[in-house]
C-alpha cells in the first residue's frame, strides 16, 4: 500500500511544482509571458528584473513554501515515509523547472530546491543558505551562491547526518539538477562573463 501512496504522493509533488508562481504573477501583474522577456527564465530574478524587487522576492517566497507544502501533502499521504518525502523532493523541482501546465518551461529550481531541503535538513539547509547569501553579498553572482548552496548541503549531510541516506541521495540528485540547469552560468563563470545581481540580465532561480 505505501508503493501505491508513494507514487501517487509523487505524481502531487510535480503537479504542485509545476505550478509556475513567477509565470502566473508576471501575467496578472504586467500581462506579460515571463519567459518571453529577459533570460526567459521564469524565476525569481527574472521576475525582479521585470516588476521590481518585490516581486522577485513573493516569488521567491512562494517556490520555496511550494515545495514545503508539496512535501506537506505527501507528508500526509504516506505517514511521513522517508523514501517517499525523498523521491517527492525531487518531483516538486521536476515540476518547477519543466512544468506540465506552462509548456515544460520553467525556472532553475533553487528556490523550491531550498523549501524541500528545509523540510528534509533544516539545519544544513540554513547553514548552506547563509553561506549562499554572503558569496552573493560578495560578488552578486546568484548562480554562484545558488550552486554553492545545492552542492554544500549534501556535502554537509555527508559529514553531519549520514545515517540520514534518503535525504543525502536525494539532495545529491537536487544537486546534479541544480548543476546541469545552471550549465550555461557555469560556462559564463568560467569565462567572466556571468552576469550579476541587478543587471539587467541577471537570470537565477
Amino acid at each position: 500500500m505505501i508503493v501505491l501512496w508513494t507514487i501517487l504522493g509523487i505524481i502531487v509533488a510535480y503537479l504542485v511544482g509545476s505550478i509556475s508562481t513567477s509565470t502566473i504573477v508576471v501575467r496578472l501583474v504586467a500581462g506579460k509571458d515571463i519567459r518571453q522577456h529577459g533570460s526567459g527564465n521564469a524565476g525569481a530574478t527574472n521576475t525582479l528584473r521585470m516588476l521590481g524587487t518585490a516581486w522577485g522576492i513573493i516569488v521567491l517566497i512562494i517556490d520555496g513554501i511550494k515545495g514545503m507544502v508539496a512535501l506537506w501533502i505527501v507528508y500526509g499521504m504516506t505517514g511521513g515515509n522517508s523514501v517517499a518525502l525523498a523521491l517527492s523532493s525531487i518531483a516538486v523541482v521536476l515540476g518547477h523547472n519543466w512544468p506540465i501546465f506552462f509548456g515544460f518551461r520553467g525556472g532553475k529550481g533553487i528556490a523550491t530546491t531550498i523549501g524541500v531541503l528545509l523540510w528534509l535538513a533544516p539545519i544544513m539547509t540554513i547553514i548552506a543558505g547563509v553561506i549562499c547569501i554572503v558569496v552573493i553579498a560578495l560578488t552578486r553572482y546568484v548562480s554562484l551562491g545558488s550552486l554553492i548552496l545545492s552542492v554544500l548541503i549534501p556535502i554537509l549531510l555527508a559529514i553531519w547526518a549520514p545515517s540520514h541516506s534518503a535525504a543525502l541521495w536525494a539532495s545529491v540528485v537536487l544537486a546534479l539538477l541544480s548543476i546541469y540547469r545552471h550549465r550555461e552560468n557555469i560556462g559564463r563563470l568560467i569565462r567572466g562573463k556571468e552576469r550579476k545581481l541587478f543587471d539587467k540580465k541577471s537570470d537565477e532561480f
